[in-house]
């Protein structure tokens, strides 16, 4: 998070394009709600949202059937992606020659690699960590996202909560606020320990580095 990887996503599509290629972009569960990659320096595009049923290689071979070239896949949020998805990434590479460029975070907020990075890990051609510097709030290196909610940090719940800064939706028929929801880079230390930040609040949190 914070680290450029939609930013370059769109970039990498850019560069792409320009040289006369046909794209597909994917994503689920952007930060937007919506059927597109954006980047939190304003950037925007429009892409496909694809879940946990979408068969990527019929997507792919959808579009070939309509007469529509798909020299290359820039994959969003590839985190969310399925172990079977992303082996189809794979066959989608081997065997139709599409190069498949995927951006995504590495662990989840209880510091546990997401079950399609894993498989990416253990199939992909190159990784390479993204070069923009991200810094927890005491200077060091940012490693892991910590979700805080309300506030407090927590190390339970559900896998996948999409969020950014702003609070949960609250149903038209519940007037209950929902709450707050977002996520924070942490070195791996105050990750552990707990802390947030000088001036966060809750039981354990330090006003000082």
């Amino acid at each position: 998070m914070d680290c450029g990887k939609s930013t370059l996503a769109l970039q990498v599509d850019h560069n792409q394009s320009r040289q006369g290629r046909s794209g597909l972009l994917l994503t689920q569960g952007d930060r937007s709600v919506r059927p597109q990659i954006t980047s939190r320096v304003g950037l925007a595009h429009d892409a496909v949202e694809v879940d946990d049923h979408t068969d990527l290689l019929l997507l792919v071979r959808s579009r070939w059937a309509d007469g529509t070239r798909v020299d290359y896949l820039i994959v969003d949020e590839a985190q969310f992606l399925t172990p079977a998805q992303v082996d189809q990434l794979a066959e989608l590479v081997d065997a139709s020659h599409v190069d498949v460029y995927a951006f995504g975070l590495t662990t989840d907020f209880r510091t546990r690699l997401f079950p399609g990075t894993q498989r990416l890990l253990e199939v992909a051609d190159d990784v390479q960590r993204i070069q923009v510097e991200v810094l927890c709030w005491c200077g060091a290196p940012g490693l892991l996202n910590a979700r805080v909610v309300d506030g407090q940090l927590v190390r339970q719940g559900a896998t996948v909560v999409v969020a950014d800064t702003a609070p949960t939706p609250v149903p038209e028929a519940d007037h209950t606020p929902g709450p707050e929801v977002h996520y924070q880079v942490l070195c791996r230390r105050h990750h552990v320990l707990g802390q947030l930040g000088p001036g966060a609040a809750g039981p354990g949190q330090l006003e000082l580095p």
